[in-house]
């Protein structure tokens, strides 16, 4: 069964299909109107740096035939065949484009999609309606980029210019006068064996099987390596996110500021500027870095012993010995084991190092909702509700076009939580509130009240920002790229839309003036993404890490 995406949803190929020849149709329709669909291979700088990977009625191919343009079949304006085994190690972004061809503009377009089929099979779907442009005479629908892997992302971002405009955007040069390539005969499209009759590991490549008759059309081969059976257009999906942006109030409530930002990571304590405090994560102690543990000898929340700095032994186990005291004696198994051995600290959440965090279900007596997939391993019986996060799993998986679904854990255990290896931190709240992008929460205590927030705006990544709002008392995982830096909110505070981690719930959040359409959107421009301003009473601050998507 198909899956439908939203604009900004992502996935990796393998998720949906074990396939990598894959056949891409695009359906786009206006009436009076017609289209150029083009596919653009760009290089890691997203740039055509090679001009025989653009692909377009005149350039049907690419030199090795990784990128082959296939014309109007099964329902859709357009199709292409990608063999993603096949593209070379320089191309790392497939875009899929339209641009209307002649006056008119994207407003005007009905219902269409971009989907991907394997096997005869459609395993995705993005639909998009003329609602969602305004005067645009292109639209970016579509990526596959690879990033360790490839993956897909549904992109529906409107360009005002037309094809020579897009095909500049990307780096690349409109000849004075391009001689058109010869005409390619219906009989060279890739034909496919049909697929044997018994399951393969991964989708061959036969002609699906009819679901309805068709109308009778000039005989032709059939594209055996998957093409879909026509189909009507999909009605449009209906637009689930389009409440305003909701800001947070300019002064926080009495008694809320946060105290004094801590030195960041070891360097002398700055300044304040502005008149302003340098803000602190809640539930941070006075010199602590966000997400590390309390330093030995400060008060821990809740009065709780404070935990051993990483690769140190727990308060009371003699240094260098083992956790019952035993001494190491030279070399050998148990020496070189000692240093990666599990801390237990007696708290509900322990860091085990900078990318693995432990949470003892047996403390507190309340569950937690993590992130599927974010399990390493556990302790003892507990319980994974993966279809079980309930309503608020589902608004989090809806809303923020980043696949996050949640798992609730309960029972008397340790879990293990961690992810892509991304640097954890621990955030106590104790009734303050926090703003988190949804893409870097790993996990928190189910006792913390929790929303998700919208910000709009043209040109970030999926047309919105995502972020969840953590308010009461109890404990959030933030992951980040890096270790991240807290900074105080002032007057002329910006972030990149893709480095803020986190913000105080009091700031207020709004699109700056310098807004972009994308990364490499014009030509000249300064290559950044949407800024972001924050804006609030000092004591409000905002963290961000040295990392952009």
């Amino acid at each position: 069964m198909a899956r439908e995406f939203q604009r900004g949803h992502k996935a990796k190929i393998s998720d949906l299909t074990p396939g990598t020849d894959l056949y891409v149709g695009v359906q786009i329709a206006a009436p009076g109107l017609t289209f150029d669909i083009s596919c653009f291979g760009l290089d890691a700088n997203e740039q055509l740096s090679d001009d025989r990977y653009f692909i377009f009625f005149n350039q049907p191919k690419s030199p090795e035939e990784s990128i082959q343009l296939l014309g109007a079949q099964s329902g859709d304006t357009e199709s292409f065949r990608v063999t993603l085994d096949r593209i070379p190690a320089n191309i790392h972004r497939l875009s899929f484009t339209a641009t209307i061809d002649g006056a008119g503009q994207m407003s005007q377009i009905g219902p269409g999609y971009i989907r991907i089929v394997a096997g005869g099979e459609e395993v995705v779907r993005y639909a998009f309606t003329g609602s969602e442009f305004t005067t645009e005479r292109a639209v970016m629908l579509g990526d596959f980029y690879l990033k360790d892997v490839w993956r897909f992302a549904a992109v529906g971002q409107g360009f005002d210019g037309g094809l020579e405009a897009l095909l500049k955007n990307f780096g690349g040069e409109v000849a004075e006068e391009e001689q058109p390539a010869a005409q390619q005969p219906q009989g060279a499209a890739p034909s496919f064996a049909p697929p044997p009759q018994a399951a393969a590991p991964a989708p061959a490549f036969g002609a699906p099987t009819p679901q309805a008759p068709q109308a009778p059309q000039t005989p032709q081969p059939a594209p055996a390596f998957g093409a879909p059976a026509g189909q009507t257009p999909a009605a449009p999906q209906p637009q689930m996110h389009s409440a305003p942006t909701m800001a947070a109030p300019m002064t926080p409530p009495a008694g809320t500021v946060p105290p004094p930002a801590p030195s960041p990571y070891g360097q002398p304590p700055q300044q304040p500027q502005y008149g302003q405090v340098p803000g602190q994560m809640p539930g941070q102690m006075p010199g602590q870095v966000p997400g590390q543990m309390p330093q030995p000898g400060m008060p821990s929340p809740y009065g709780q012993q404070a935990p051993a700095p990483y690769g140190q032994q727990p308060p009371g186990v003699p240094q260098g010995g083992m956790p019952g005291g035993v001494p190491q004696t030279g070399a050998g198994l148990q020496a070189a084991l000692q240093p990666y051995r599990e801390t237990a600290t007696g708290q509900r959440w322990t860091p085990q190092n900078q990318q693995l965090m432990r949470v003892d279900l047996t403390m507190g007596g309340m569950p937690v909702l993590a992130r599927q997939g974010s399990m390493v391993m556990y302790q003892g019986k507990v319980d994974f509700s993966y279809k079980g996060a309930g309503f608020a799993g589902r608004v989090v998986g809806n809303a923020t076009g980043q696949e996050m679904q949640l798992m609730r854990c309960t029972g008397r255990g340790q879990v293990f939580l961690a992810e892509d290896g991304s640097h954890l931190h621990p955030i106590e709240l104790q009734g303050d509130g926090i703003c988190v992008s949804a893409e870097n929460v790993l996990a928190f205590d189910e006792s913390l009240q929790h929303e998700v927030r919208r910000i709009e705006g043209h040109g970030i990544p999926g047309g919105a920002l995502f972020t969840m709002m953590f308010q009461g008392t109890g404990t959030v995982v933030v992951k980040t790229h890096g270790i991240p830096v807290v900074l105080p909110v002032t007057p002329t505070t910006f972030a990149d839309c893709n480095a803020v981690v986190a913000w105080s719930a009091a700031s207020q959040v709004i699109l700056s003036s310098q807004v972009r359409l994308r990364r490499n959107a014009y030509p000249g421009h300064s290559g950044e993404t949407v800024n972001l301003q924050f804006r609030g009473a000092p004591g409000n601050f905002i963290v961000v890490q040295p990392y952009e998507v």
